[in-house]
């Protein structure tokens, strides 16, 4: 057994997610934890909110509120969206705690102590209408390397080439479209070229990933400069050094802290709801342990190159030495398993531009699985994908209302008309036993494909089973065996073993009908265990500076995984388990919607 971290990308928590955000960080880390668990392996999913920054506060100033308010409104909005979608956290917490202040805060200590954070002086970017400081990622301009015109301040996705904001091209905000003004201001900044090396040894043996994340992770290293991690700015955490920590005007980058939380609600989780406090360690101080971090492409350099570089800072494994802090020497990360863009019309789904699809829109109408499925097998895995409501119609009725669910219906309705519970096979012909034998392969073939992050192609195997098994009802045709009782029977138990080899194989991505098929088939208690949402007190941690807010209750996913029955085998049915008439897995969609959509979201 081993110890796997599922670490998945923070959420802001400046509005409602849309299904391009899951698609990226939610549903494939929730497919990769719901098998490593079956396999029997000891997994640990973490997230939360993410609740600092400039986007938090642009949202409240539109919507005139505190930033606290707004992130408390839509922290909620997020947790239930996310646990109705049936993401099994172990925790999804938020950043604005005392515990992930607690910890951010001993991070940069840490990192500051060991010489890798250096004071410079630097033109940061002032919004002329608000005074405000602008983030990198709130200037677009022209790349000067390779002249791509939707460059950001912090890098170009063209190219690949990090950036400082007031190197692009006619720089412009964001957020209104005015143009920046540079000031001078002192900040303290990751000295990564002491940390380049260590970098480049670490990246060196990340052969295995995703090639798309590999070179680009890889060539970040062709050009590594500082980066600053504080910010002018007043919402987010103090810095904890003497002349700064009670400084309002001065916080930590966002950046720098939201990365952290992977290893603040694993702390979070051990304190309320491990075995002991420490038991975050096995996760993280183990050499044998396995950490895998799931987001959007955006999201790669702060996964391979900034947070690598915080801990390599913090286990004093830079060119500048060092020891590790309080916390230990901590694990680097396994793999960074980025998906790229789901869009919609050929562009990212864009809020701002009502060009969006809401999680808690899709899923009143839908359901989770639905999502799941379409994710899994049309999402971005390894190239943008364009959701289509026509494309996601035709999964739907053909894939899992036709394939899927019709195999299921017929299936157990022949064998609860024929014999009311789960007949007693007789002698097997080869072809009950090249059907069986061909479903028993499959475990073997999807659970690798799994277990290497590759879930198209998994999906894909696991429905081939269907297929099977739906052409080996239509050539035994067992409704035309009446006269011979044992035959039928055998062919319909050998039809009823795939149908729930394959919702066993198909249980990380459709966990909710995987739950209907377990009980139609006789099954009793929980297959597949599902989320919970529970609300919590603050831990109340000392941290250093004003933090600006009290601790107040908030909610928090959870749940009990480790009671549930699945597991990555086959699981032998038994003979005269009653059996209920079954009712539709998935009812099909009316064609229609392909070319309306629904109102919510209508086509264009």
């Amino acid at each position: 057994m081993s110890s796997i971290l599922t670490a998945v990308a923070w959420p802001y928590a400046n509005g409602p997610r849309h299904i391009g955000h899951v698609s990226g960080f939610g549903v494939p880390s929730d497919i990769f934890s719901r098998y490593q668990r079956m396999a029997g392996n000891d997994v640990l999913m973490v997230s939360g909110t993410d609740e600092h920054g400039t986007p938090i506060l642009v949202q409240a100033d539109q919507e005139g509120v505190s930033a606290k308010t707004l992130a408390d409104r839509y922290n909620r909005v997020i947790v239930d969206d996310l646990q109705g979608l049936g993401l099994s956290y172990d925790l999804f917490t938020r950043t604005t705690t005392t515990n992930h202040y607690a910890v951010v805060q001993e991070m940069f200590r840490t990192v500051h102590r060991n010489g890798y954070l250096v004071p410079q002086t630097t033109m940061s970017a002032i919004s002329p209408s608000t005074g405000r400081t602008l983030p990198d990622r709130y200037i677009e301009g022209t790349c000067p390397i390779c002249g791509y015109a939707g460059a950001r301040g912090d890098q170009c996705d063209n190219c690949g080439n990090q950036l400082d904001a007031i190197d692009l091209i006619d720089p412009r905000s964001r957020i209104n479209g005015e143009a920046p003004k540079f000031v001078e201001s002192e900040h303290w900044f990751l000295d990564l070229p002491s940390l380049a090396l260590a970098l480049g040894d670490w990246l060196g043996t990340r052969t295995d990933w995703r090639p798309n994340v590999l070179k680009f992770s890889t060539n970040l290293l062709d050009d590594v400069r500082p980066r600053a991690m504080t910010r002018d700015i007043d919402w987010g955490i103090p810095v904890p050094l003497d002349g700064w920590r009670d400084r309002g005007d001065k916080k930590l980058y966002v950046w720098f802290d939201a990365v952290i939380g992977y290893l603040s609600a694993s702390i979070e989780w051990a304190r309320r709801f491990g075995r002991d406090a420490d038991q975050w360690k096995q996760y993280w101080a183990d050499p044998a342990a396995h950490q895998y971090y799931f987001m959007g492409k955006d999201n790669i350099t702060f996964h391979s190159q900034i947070w690598p570089a915080e801990l390599l800072a913090h286990n004093g494994r830079g060119a500048r030495g060092g020891e590790p802090g309080r916390l230990g020497a901590l694990n680097l990360p396994t793999e960074i398993v980025s998906s790229e863009f789901l869009t919609m019309s050929g562009s990212k789904f864009s809020t701002s531009r009502r060009n969006v699809i809401y999680v808690g829109d899709f899923l009143r109408d839908f359901g989770p699985d639905a999502l799941r499925h379409f994710i899994a097998v049309a999402g971005p895995e390894n190239q943008d994908t364009d959701f289509t409501w026509d494309e996601f119609v035709r999964r739907t009725n053909s894939e899992l209302a036709n394939e899927w669910g019709n195999l299921v219906n017929r299936s157990i309705s022949m064998t609860h008309k024929n014999f009311g519970v789960i007949p007693t096979p007789g002698t097997r012909t080869d072809a009950d036993a090249a059907l069986l034998a061909a479903s028993a392969e499959a475990f073997g073939t999807v659970g690798d494909l799994l277990a290497r992050s590759r879930f198209k192609a998994a999906i894909g195997e696991a429905m081939r089973v269907a297929s099977l098994a739906n052409k080996y009802l239509s050539e035994t045709e067992p409704w035309k065996l009446g006269g011979d009782p044992q035959r039928q029977g055998t062919v319909l138990h050998t039809a009823l073993q795939v149908v729930d080899d394959a919702k066993t194989m198909l249980t990380p991505f459709l966990p909710h009908s995987s739950q209907k098929v377990f009980a139609a088939l006789g099954g009793e208690g929980v297959w597949a265990a599902q989320p919970e949402v529970v609300e919590v007190e603050d831990l109340g941690d000392e941290v250093e500076g004003d933090i600006g807010f009290p601790a107040s209750p908030y909610p928090v996913i959870t749940g009990d995984y480790a009671a549930q029955q699945a597991v990555w085998e086959r699981r032998e049915i038994r003979p005269g388990v009653a059996l209920s008439k079954p009712t539709p897995l998935f009812p099909k969609l009316d064609p229609k919607l392909g070319e309306t959509g629904p109102d919510w979201a209508p086509v264009a």
